[in-house]
């Protein structure tokens, strides 16, 4: 709900539900999502989830009448099926159990990785490259930026002659900067002054209208000198999976905790509407109008990827009728 009215509400917001797909940036913040990422988190997620389903299935007795790997094209899932007339008659706390199950290993499983990766592979990235520049892929209308003529992507190496090669450089160099600023840029361009306005979020603070910022990176000297490039990018490549097992693990989790019809937690939400109503028609009423507010939310925070989708898809025909 929260994520619902700021993206309604403030400009630079940013849906809160967003769509796990590869090749294209649908998270502002986060980098492009590879193809083979996207299927070995998919498949390990997935797996995790069921068959946490099943082990405390099984561990309260209740029948798993069906088990295993399954693939949908190109993507590679896992399924575990519950006798579902038994899991019915059995208590609430067990039916809680099993359904909250999958998303609780995946939430686990995204802490485990968040672990292992700012304990041994950021701090080992950290030695191994070093920031180039700051990559901004959006500019907000109606704001400086937008008024400058420059496109976007740029990479900024450079803020008012200090060097800004990496987020602590950028942050460093903007803290104190006020509202009638001019900020000198200087990308790969070419030099741009820009003078700043207010903050929407903080009128103290000067704000030119740029946003969805990735650092861009290469092998420090040392390295390349004794490693070449190969093995720098196969450890690169690894720590971007322990980064994308993270966020899908947590994402997914927290996403099937959602009180929403058919999935874990709408299955929790119709089980603890049932308990309290006696009545399983006002029970059952219940869950339905949640499930329908909660559907309306997501719809809303998929409106700008929909959008997106829709112009990418009428391009073609537009140029086909231009022509």
């Amino acid at each position: 709900i929260k994520g619902t009215l700021d993206l309604l509400l403030v400009p630079e917001a940013v849906p809160a539900v967003a769509p796990v797909l590869p090749g294209i940036k649908v998270i502002p913040g986060l980098p492009v999502l590879s193809f083979w990422h996207w299927i070995i988190a998919i498949f390990i997620v997935a797996a995790v989830h069921e068959f946490s389903h099943g082990i405390i299935a099984r561990l309260y007795n209740t029948k798993v009448k069906s088990s295993g790997i399954a693939l949908f094209g190109p993507i590679l899932g896992a399924f575990v099926e519950p006798d579902e007339k038994q899991l019915t008659k059995m208590s609430n706390k067990v039916q809680l159990a099993v359904f909250s199950a999958g998303p609780f290993s995946n939430i686990v499983l995204g802490v485990i990785f968040i672990v292992i990766m700012n304990g041994i592979s950021a701090p080992i990235y950290e030695k191994v490259f070093q920031g180039d520049g700051i990559i901004v892929n959006d500019i907000m209308e109606k704001y400086p930026a937008a008024n400058s003529g420059i496109k976007t992507p740029f990479t900024i190496t450079k803020l008012n002659g200090k060097q800004t090669l990496d987020m602590k450089e950028f942050v460093e160099s903007t803290k104190d900067l006020k509202p009638g600023d001019t900020l000198s840029l200087e990308t790969d361009k070419g030099k741009y002054d820009i003078k700043s306005v207010e903050n929407p979020n903080n009128k103290t603070r000067a704000f030119i209208g740029i946003s969805n910022f990735d650092v861009k990176t290469k092998v420090r000297s040392n390295i390349l000198s004794r490693y070449g490039s190969f093995w720098p990018s196969v450890f690169a490549w690894f720590h971007m999976l322990i980064f994308w097992m993270v966020v899908v693990n947590i994402g997914v989790g927290l996403f099937n905790l959602l009180p929403l019809g058919p999935v874990d937690g709408g299955r929790m939400f119709l089980t603890f509407s049932l308990a309290i109503f006696k009545n399983k028609k006002k029970g059952k009423k219940l869950w339905a109008l949640v499930t329908y507010l909660i559907l309306l939310l997501i719809l809303i925070n998929l409106l700008p990827f929909l959008w997106k989708m829709l112009v990418f898809l009428a391009k073609p025909l537009m140029m086909l009728l231009g022509a």
